[in-house]
């Protein structure tokens, strides 16, 4: 099942003994349609020493929470919504059905990207003065033939990654001199 959550999504909680509390969202499981909140829904676990040095105690710890219990908190408003699914450049997106805003950290980022570089404008020739625009054309029309004849610039070679040093050669053995006895017997000295 497609969950409307999302790992690190700030939500709300809809019933229980926790109803109101907002938290972040720590894990999702789509298979059990299940959360995990941080700071909501805890659990205690008994733990029994398993040897003489380990000790025992109570731990808290999240429980999960059903999917339908919880909504999400949109950042621009600031309130728990519901969420429209709409595609934008090309991504499906999660989207605030009370303000329109994206839920999404990554689109937002991109139309960040996209308006940084809207703001960013290519210089023009037309902004030099007319007689340096004069002697650069000049420069340019003289080098031209130069740069067609000329063999462009060759790139270094990469370097191959060094092989593995873990398969390394089994070493040499050692030659014991061998003697004989009268008896015709061999012994290692």
């Amino acid at each position: 099942m497609n969950l409307n959550v999302r790992k690190g999504d700030n939500v709300k909680v809809l019933t229980g003994k926790d109803k109101g509390k907002t938290g972040k969202v720590l894990a999702t499981d789509p298979r059990t349609s299940k959360v995990l909140v941080e700071g909501v829904n805890i659990a205690t676990h008994h733990i029994k020493p398993r040897s003489a040095t380990e000790q025992g105690g109570k731990k808290k710890v999240e429980a999960p929470l059903d999917v339908s219990n919880v909504q999400i908190v949109c950042p621009s408003c600031g309130k728990s919504v519901r969420v429209r699914h709409q595609e934008i450049d090309g991504k499906n997106a999660r989207i605030c059905a009370k303000c329109g805003a994206s839920l999404d950290a990554t689109l937002k980022a991109d139309k960040k990207k996209k308006s940084d570089k809207a703001d960013k404008k290519p210089k023009k020739k037309a902004d030099k003065p007319a007689d340096e625009a004069v002697e650069t054309a000049a420069t340019e029309t003289a080098d031209a033939p130069a740069a067609e004849t000329a063999e462009p610039a060759k790139k270094p070679a990469a370097k191959k990654p060094a092989a593995k040093t873990a398969a390394k050669k089994p070493a040499a053995k050692k030659e014991v001199p061998v003697a004989e006895d009268a008896d015709g017997k061999t012994s290692k000295e």
